[in-house]
């Protein structure tokens, strides 16, 4: 079987302000990169409103459709847009990891890739921001737990910008373990080691501005691998963000693609050892396009490896 790679046109369709960071050409610069890889390439499914008030409130998701522009833009927060293709894309990228979690544990793919936007980690419960609407890596979680029965799922977080979303999505889930590795001082200001979760299920791993590839490894060795191989997971999610990428113009943790590609394979080896292979990876952040569509190549190469 081969690796699946999840997406949507839809997915293009969330437009933000000239300049913006989080743009329609990252998923494009994404898929083209993709486009010779042989992949089992599966169409996002529109998300069942349902399913997406696991983790969101109802009156949340009524104030998104009710705050979606019929043209331009409108502005969440500082720099959180909505335009009118905004919300089918959120819907897009929620199914998009629902179906990937169903894929993988129905025995459809042995790991998938979701290929979407916007991003997710940074939405609260019942707040936007961070550039993100549903928090798609706590939902897949929520998915998997509730929906198939798992007793215990792993998210793995290596954006550079801490997953306060994810975190305050799965603050009080002792079936979720929450490992994220972060830079810091950095936006949005979360992510301390103290910060552990309701039941000390979530790990936080802070690594300081211009530190690299050694400091990232010897945090996953001995923090990160060991904290997962106690926790045996039936699955694990990746929050795949690229932006502690060396050339990334937001942030400062000078990895190279490389690490990704390492981060990445250690993942599956940990994966194949504790839960038959079994991993769901959602993009995140990245924002030089040429770091962006190269990391997550490499990203993706790694888990069809796996599959193999």
């Amino acid at each position: 079987m081969k690796t699946a790679l999840i997406t949507h046109a839809d997915c293009l369709n969330h437009v933000t302000p000239e300049g913006h960071p989080e743009r329609v050409a990252r998923l494009q610069h994404i898929l083209h990169a993709l486009e010779p890889l042989d992949l089992n390439r599966v169409t996002a499914p529109f998300a069942a409103e349902d399913d997406v008030l696991r983790i969101h409130p109802a009156d949340y998701i009524a104030d998104l459709r009710r705050a979606r522009p019929n043209d331009g833009f409108a502005q969440i927060d500082g720099d959180t847009f909505l335009s009118p293709g905004s919300i089918d894309a959120a819907f897009r990228g929620a199914g998009a990891v629902i179906r990937a979690v169903d894929m993988v544990l129905g025995g459809e793919a042995p790991n998938a890739f979701a290929a979407i936007r916007p991003p997710g980690h940074h939405a609260e419960t019942s707040t936007a921001m961070g550039f993100c609407l549903f928090g798609n890596a706590a939902l897949a979680a929520k998915h998997a737990l509730d929906h198939h029965g798992l007793n215990r799922v792993a998210v793995v977080d290596f954006d550079v910008h801490h997953g306060n979303g994810t975190q305050d999505l799965l603050w009080d889930e002792p079936r979720a373990l929450l490992v994220t590795s972060q830079q810091m001082p950095l936006w949005p200001g979360s992510g301390r080691p103290d910060e552990d979760g309701a039941h000390g299920q979530i790990l936080n791993m802070p690594l300081p501005p211009e530190s690299g590839s050694a400091e990232m490894r010897a945090a996953y060795e001995t923090q990160a691998f060991p904290r997962l191989r106690a926790f045996k997971p039936e699955l694990i999610i990746i929050s795949a963000g690229f932006d502690a990428h060396q050339d990334d113009p937001l942030a400062s943790l000078n990895w190279t693609t490389g690490d990704f590609a390492w981060v990445t394979a250690e993942l599956c080896a940990l994966a194949q050892e504790l839960c038959q292979g079994r991993i769901v990876s959602t993009l995140e952040g990245g924002y030089d396009l040429n770091a962006l569509s190269a990391a997550t190549k490499a990203h993706v190469q790694e888990l069809m490896k796996a599959a193999t």
